[in-house]
């Protein structure tokens, strides 16, 4: 990777991805690709180029990446989970349409995509504990059907194109940088907030309900890890099933007690998100991410609670 875009960079995961290639690729340039609404502030503005990049519209897409002499894009634009659910056509156009397009534009350029995947991709009737590689997927929710087509989609490209299409299936991801949009795994954010700021917790998920998570390092890492990968080494591609640690509500509001023992913190369940919960696995096997391209998480639960409120504190001036 030397010259990157990534689209979605302000959202919860590209704000902090476009940094990290920034800091960490020795000459590279990155650009931050954005929707008008949603601009990039701050260091995101300050430390490198910036263009407006809706999936929906390809000549856009294919002016950034013949300005830039692109070579790889991270196409992290999405509608989460309970977002999606409320707007389906429009998470369908952004996540399917969108996708064909920056497909395409990787077909004729010969652009390396990292579109990530979910656990969101599972469904009912996919083991729940020690989920497969490769299982049965049928998604009951408009965010899960899309990642599906998207792993399909992928796989299409570099079968018959030969795209260099990778992808993540991501679980929860947990980060004191920006605040998560409507996923069905945010309480697990939103809990640190109220707790470092002595607030109640009004938590929408049950109690008992087990789900993969991820601290927002170990994602940015893999992200950057898949795509520097050796490809003779990979049997998969789209998508590898990451893990890092599973837990239910009583499990983190006990860790987080550890450190903040006034947590307070009442249930409220929201019938939609639960159900999009209790559908996906509680916990995912990522034997094959460990064997094709090394993968390994840094973080476990009490470390990340430890990062989490330090940062959360500083952040918010507690």
């Amino acid at each position: 990777m030397k010259n990157i875009l990534v689209i979605g960079s302000t959202g919860q995961i590209g704000s902090e991805l476009t940094m990290k290639l920034r800091r960490e690729i020795p000459g590279s340039t990155v650009v931050a690709g954005y929707i008008p609404g949603a601009e990039p502030k701050g260091v995101l503005l300050e430390s490198g180029p910036s263009a407006i990049a809706d999936v929906r519209d390809a000549a856009g897409l294919a002016g950034i990446v013949d300005k830039y002499q692109i070579d790889t894009v991270y196409n992290l634009a999405a509608l989460l989970s309970a977002v999606a659910e409320r707007k389906p056509l429009l998470a369908w156009d952004i996540q399917m349409n969108g996708l064909l397009n920056i497909l395409e534009i990787a077909r004729e350029k010969g652009v390396a995509v990292f579109t990530p995947s979910s656990i969101g991709s599972f469904g009912p009737e996919t083991p729940h504990v020690g989920t497969p590689q490769d299982t049965i997927q049928r998604p009951r929710s408009m965010y899960g059907v899309t990642k599906v087509a998207t792993e399909l989609l992928s796989d299409y490209y570099f079968h018959k194109y030969g795209v260099d299409t990778r992808s993540v299936r991501f679980p929860g991801l947990i980060s004191y940088t920006t605040l998560p949009g409507g996923g069905t795994t945010d309480y697990a954010v939103e809990v640190y907030y109220s707790a470092v700021k002595g607030e109640e917790f009004t938590c929408p998920i049950a109690p008992g309900t087990y789900m993969d998570m991820m601290y927002m390092p170990d994602a940015l890492q893999a992200a950057v890890n898949l795509m520097q990968a050796d490809p003779s080494r990979l049997k998969h591609r789209n998508s590898f099933n990451i893990a890092s640690m599973s837990f239910e509500p009583e499990q983190i509001f006990a860790k987080i007690r550890e450190y903040i023992p006034t947590l307070r913190v009442r249930y409220e369940v929201d019938p939609v998100r639960q159900a999009i919960a209790m559908s996906w696995p509680d916990s995912m096997d990522d034997s094959c991410a460990r064997e094709e391209w090394d993968w390994k998480p840094s973080y476990n639960m009490d470390s990340m609670t430890v990062d989490m409120i330090k940062n959360l504190k500083i952040k918010l001036g507690v």
